[in-house]
């Protein structure tokens, strides 16, 4: 759990700010989307190959610039 304390003399926008980016390093808004629906066990192993797949074709694609 994120949480931030808000220090003497600082304003609240710098405290958001710093929220937001303490959120976004552990990763707690892709976790929310991850859990806030269910996949069956082979939609999962789809989507994740597919991530795969992506991955390699854009990681061949770089190498074919250089």
């Amino acid at each position: 759990m994120a949480e931030v304390l808000v220090q003497d003399g600082e304003t609240l926008e710098s405290a958001l700010r710093r929220f937001k980016r303490k959120v976004q390093q552990e990763d707690i808004i892709k976790e929310i989307k991850r859990h806030s629906f269910y996949l069956k066990p082979g939609e999962k192993r789809r989507t994740k190959e597919a991530l795969a797949r992506k991955r390699n074709r854009k990681k061949s694609r770089s190498k074919e610039i250089e």
